[in-house]
């Protein structure tokens, strides 16, 4: 018997409350941070840690705050990120924060408080039915109602938000459960309920299949999306072998950013509504495509029925239920996405196999002329800041530091997108699926927790970023000095662009009239304020914001109304892109209901 068997053996005949079990289960699934908030239901609980030192607790100023806390520290470590709430609007305001976690296959397990099981279903204070509410935003959820069930319940949780297609997990306790007193369990002592075995290995003959139609492409490429990042390090090693022993060109989803490392010349950049001209270009004319950890969002496909037309389509996904959801595959294979690309290495390798080197030269030719339209290019401005240059020089002053990027949503986080560079995973955290303004702060202090010593900066907008705000006094009370670097254009930028282009100019409460003065909340708060209007101080103070080993709130006063391009315009396919040098004949385009786009 080891040390740890022997160890959990003792701690079977230990009797604990519910609350203590709660502790002890995450200090022996190798938790070290949680993200919460207190109230009455889950004041045992509490209790419990105040005399326990080996957790750290994070106290924020808004549950929601805790959820995305919890996603950037999850997305930046691949740990699962652990949440604990009170309940009822302890717990629906982590709502929105559970969703996005569900959204982006986000490792999370939440533990929020409920009233006494005697008094559900009876409106007592501060009781909702957070079951019901969460049963459709979860990967699965648990109510306790017998203190005998929580040892196997917490342990459970982890399993089922870590494997598999990672998601988040609610565990909701009553509060006399957490004073209840029964035996504690260890993870290995436990036995799970369910039969959740998530498939990791990929069929071999789906494989066989796979290399063969792949060996066989003439303008093959390979769409990657956050999956390659969560199967892990090895997993983004494993795709850069597989690109290079196909010739394959290789882009991403926003999610996927990272996997495979800009400055490689395979590299595409992002596809998809705003993704690059040569990327979108790739995915319309290719004849073979291999989906690896991708689901085919709608902002990646455009128009459905025109999507990638001509392809034969290779689908790999932990999730059966991903493929073909909304595209076809010709070829589809459950499994790790790391596992089955080595298996694929290894199958062509086996085979000796290699692709037409003359046609995968001729693909290589076409898109270096997408590439040439340089879809990214924008107009400078010698004395207005324009977005893009100012993610540019952010880019520039960073490349050469240890540096996370989070974001807020809209524009900003396009632009991030396009302009910032990552050639290793875990560097990048964004809202992709949910879409969700405030994220990107709150994302940071999570990430800054996993990184003490990195550089981590929430690019931000100035409507985003005051959705959670007071998350700053956070960063002050823990001593985490993210930089929060905001593109400040007085406007919902995104919002503003959509009514530009589908509204007729019809802004219709999307300009804010009253923004608060960044510098003088960044005093109000105790952290740093800088500010930059014009090109030629940008450089300085970014170097300022970088040197300073405290929270800094960066107002960045960017122009007002600039677009981002490219864009794939509703109800369009992939190859009908506007790129900035076509904005001015935007009174041309036509949608499919026959109306024009301004």
């Amino acid at each position: 018997m080891t040390v740890h068997q022997t160890l959990e053996a003792d701690a079977a005949t230990e009797t604990l409350t519910g609350a203590e079990i709660v502790v002890r289960s995450l200090i022996d699934q190798g938790v070290e941070v949680l993200f919460g908030y207190p109230g009455g239901a889950v004041l045992p609980i509490y209790d419990a840690l105040f005399s326990e030192p080996r957790l750290r607790h994070v106290l924020v100023r808004h549950e929601q705050g805790a959820t995305h806390a919890a996603e950037g520290y999850a997305r930046s470590t691949g740990k699962p990120g652990v949440v604990l709430v009170t309940s009822g609007p302890g717990a629906t305001n982590a709502i929105t924060g559970i969703v996005d976690a569900l959204m982006d296959s986000i490792p999370m397990v939440v533990i929020t408080g409920q009233v006494a099981t005697h008094l559900i279903g009876t409106d007592a204070f501060q009781e909702c039915d957070t079951i019901g509410i969460t049963r459709s935003i979860t990967k699965h959820n648990y109510l306790v109602k017998d203190v005998a069930d929580l040892p196997r319940i917490m342990h459970e949780a982890f399993h089922i938000a870590t494997s598999g297609r990672p998601g988040p997990v609610v565990i909701d306790i009553p509060k006399d459960v957490q004073f209840s007193s029964g035996p504690y369990q260890g993870p290995t002592q436990v036995k799970h309920a369910h039969n959740y075995h998530p498939r990791t290995k990929g069929d071999a003959g789906r494989i066989a299949e796979a290399v063969a139609l792949l060996a066989s492409a003439r303008k093959p490429i390979l769409y990657t999306g956050g999956g390659v990042i969560n199967a892990g390090p090895k997993a983004a090693e494993s795709l850069r072998e597989l690109a290079r022993l196909t010739g394959a060109p290789v882009t991403s989803t926003l999610m996927g950013l990272g996997a495979f490392p800009a400055s490689d010349p395979a590299w595409l950049g992002m596809l998809g509504m705003h993704g690059s001209f040569e990327a979108n270009n790739a995915m319309h004319d290719c004849d073979v495509m291999v989906a690896i950890g991708s689901r085919f969002d709608d902002r990646v496909t455009g128009r459905l029925d025109a999507f990638s037309p001509g392809s034969k389509k290779i689908h790999i996904d932990i999730d059966a239920s991903s493929i073909s959801k909304n595209v076809r595959a010709d070829i589809g294979i459950v499994g790790d996405a790391g596992s089955v690309m080595n298996d694929l290495i290894a199958a062509w390798k086996a085979l000796g196999l290699s692709n037409d080197k003359a046609a995968i030269g001729d693909w290589w030719k076409q898109i270096e002329i997408w590439r040439a339209r340089q879809s990214f290019r924008y107009s400078p401005d010698s004395k207005l800041i324009k977005p893009q240059h100012a993610i540019e020089r952010l880019y520039a002053l960073t490349r050469d530091k240890d540096v996370y990027v989070t974001t807020e949503v809209g524009q900003h986080q396009m632009w991030a997108a396009q302009f910032f560079h990552f050639d290793e995973p875990n560097r990048w955290m964004t809202s992709g699926g949910l879409g969700t303004m405030g994220y990107g702060l709150p994302a940071a202090l999570g990430v800054q927790i996993a990184h003490p010593d990195s550089l981590v900066i929430d690019i931000a907008g100035d409507a985003s970023v005051q959705m959670t705000m007071q998350e700053m006094s956070t960063a002050i009370q823990h001593d985490l000095p993210i930089k929060i670097f905001i593109l400040n254009n007085e406007w919902m930028g995104m919002v503003r662009q959509w009514q530009q282009l589908l509204h007729g100019e019809r802004y219709s409460h999307s300009y804010s009239a009253s923004l608060p003065d960044f510098v003088k909340m960044a005093d109000a708060f105790g952290c740093v304020g800088l500010r930059a209007d014009t090109p030629d101080e940008l450089d300085d103070k970014i170097l300022e914001m970088i040197s300073v080993n405290r929270p800094v709130i960066f107002d960045c006063r960017v122009t007002k109304e600039e677009n981002c391009f490219p864009m794939i315009p509703s109800g369009k396919a992939h190859n009908e892109m506007i790129l900035a040098e076509d904005n001015r004949d935007l009174g041309t385009v036509i949608d499919d209901a026959g109306r024009r786009l301004v």
